[in-house]
Formats: C-alpha cells, sequence, structure tokens
C-alpha cells in the first residue's frame, strides 16, 4: 500500500502531505470519509506567530512572501512526508485550531494550477487579504 493510500484509510481532518513536481511539498486536509480521496489544498495562510522562525526556515524577510503559496507556506511551517497521515484535529507538531482573529470576507472563485475542472469554484480566500496566493484578478 502507498503512503497516499495509508493516508486516505484515515478519513476526515487528517494530513496529506506529497511532493509536487519533485520540488515542493504539497498539505492537503482531507475531508471526507475513511477510503474517499478528496481533500483541500491549503494554498497560504497569514503569518501571525512564529515569524522569526518562519523567516529563517524561507530565508526571506518578506511578511507577505512566507506562506504565500502552498510551497512556501510548507517551507515555512516545516511540513515534509514525516506529517503525512496526520491527525490535524489533535495538538500535535501541526494542527487546525481557532483563535481570537476575526475571520475575513470569503471569497469563492476557480481553482489555480490544474486543467481538469478548472473552472469549477472550489478555491475559497480571504478577500483582500495581501498573504492569498494566485494572480491578484482571481483574488478579489
Amino acid at each position: 500500500m502507498t503512503a497516499r493510500n495509508r493516508s486516505l484509510l484515515r478519513g476526515p481532518g487528517h494530513a496529506y502531505v506529497y511532493l509536487a513536481y519533485g520540488v515542493s511539498w504539497m498539505l492537503n486536509v482531507s475531508s471526507e470519509g475513511a477510503g474517499t480521496g478528496t481533500g483541500v489544498l491549503i494554498r497560504a495562510l497569514e503569518p501571525l506567530e512564529g515569524i522569526p522562525l518562519m523567516r529563517e526556515k524561507r530565508g526571506v524577510e518578506r511578511l507577505r512572501d512566507l506562506a504565500r503559496g502552498p510551497g512556501r507556506l510548507a517551507q515555512a511551517l516545516r511540513i515534509d512526508r514525516s506529517l503525512d497521515g496526520l491527525d490535524l484535529c489533535r495538538q500535535g507538531p501541526l494542527w487546525l485550531a481557532e483563535d481570537e482573529h476575526q475571520a475575513g470576507d470569503i471569497g469563492q472563485g476557480i481553482r489555480i494550477g490544474i486543467t481538469k475542472d478548472a473552472d469549477r469554484p472550489l478555491r475559497f480566500y480571504v478577500r483582500g487579504s495581501r498573504f492569498v496566493s494566485g494572480p491578484r484578478s482571481l483574488n478579489g
């Protein structure tokens, strides 16, 4: 059984980490029941904590460039294959959590970097955030 198949056996809320184009690690969060290959690619984040460590990992100073794009995000957070299958709903080396920051207005648009069903509006982002990845024309 491949590592990808093992990730699918765990169900929703687990990390699926893979190497894209042999260059960058990508983080998906599984979103369906065990055995179904469905997930959400985490494309970017707004750095709020741990900024000095992210700058060290990325080798850049510009705050906007720390985690804008899925490869940059993985590098800034030290995401690699060792986190594949991790339960992201439990506190650990990487997890999804709520905090006191107010969520912004959520936009919806077409997906980026794919050809199959690229026109389906399955990309969600915080409108007006300078930390959203992709062309600015798609982030309105």
